[in-house]
């Protein structure tokens, strides 16, 4: 099974403080540290289980500069085969739409059966998977956290949803797939597998290798932009209620009462 999975260079958030940027619209990105966005991670751990499992091979693709492809390198220490650097000036700026778009032509140079992405990344859109899907005319599930396969034509995929139930469904090959955390335990990626692949060549496409035209990707492609972006402002601090149960109990009641929750 050849499957390509999309990922994502993204904030670290266990490893930064977080400060606007002196316009506003953004995080101030200097001197952020950066790592593979957290479900695209397990996307990829799927990805070369299922290779274990039945063969193939499975290939690593993101949009982004050139530091991008430290996340390339770590997902083929991991496990995958191929990684595929999209990076162009013209990309700079794209949105969830341009994103797609960029995936989708480097997908259409392939012949892949299964395309998976994380469930969400950093800016929480959870739509790149969606509209991926919509442009190539394939089969879509979300939110998926467990894969079986069926056959060389079709899989059975486990989806959380309301209430944490759980659906299961069959999805025709080939489709489209966006991964919820907890589907897998990523493996760790050690030294003498980054080391493996230091030296490994990821070729880098732009727009004119693609087929794009600029203007469809980008700031000029871009339908949505982003025009503010702000810290909310913290409300009241948290009432701590004291005395035995009982008491604590009563007093929450009251409280409830006078606030019309009762």
């Amino acid at each position: 099974m050849e499957i390509l999975v999309c990922v994502k260079r993204v904030p670290d958030t266990a490893e930064n403080e977080f400060e606007l940027n002196s316009e506003g619209n953004d995080l101030d990105r200097d001197d952020l540290v950066y790592s593979v966005n957290e479900w695209d991670n397990y996307a990829v751990e799927e990805a070369i289980q299922i290779v274990d499992r039945v063969g193939g091979s499975v290939t690593v693709a993101t949009v982004g500069d050139e530091e991008s492809e430290e996340i390339l390198r770590r997902e083929m220490a991991m496990g995958a085969n191929n990684g595929v650097l999209l990076s162009d000036d013209a990309f700079e700026g794209s949105d969830g739409k341009g994103v797609a778009a960029i995936l989708k032509s480097e997908i259409d140079s392939g012949n892949y059966d299964l395309i998976m992405t994380g469930a969400q990344a950093d800016e929480g859109a959870a739509q790149v998977g969606g509209m991926l899907a919509a442009m190539l005319d394939v089969p879509y599930a979300s939110l998926v956290n467990k894969i079986e396969v069926v056959d060389d034509k079709k899989l059975k995929v486990g989806r959380e949803i309301e209430g944490g139930n759980q659906e299961m469904s069959e999805i025709e090959l080939p489709c489209v797939l966006s991964i919820q955390t907890g589907i897998n335990e990523p493996r760790y990626v050690g030294i003498r597998g980054i080391r493996k692949v230091a030296k490994l060549e990821i070729p880098v496409k732009g727009a004119s290798d693609l087929g794009l035209d600029e203007g469809s990707v980008g700031n000029a492609g871009a339908k949505v932009k982003r025009v503010d972006y702000f810290v909310p402002d913290l409300g009241e601090g948290a009432e701590m209620l004291e005395g035995s149960t009982d008491e604590i109990i009563e007093q929450l009641i009251e409280k409830l009462k006078a606030k019309g929750g009762l």
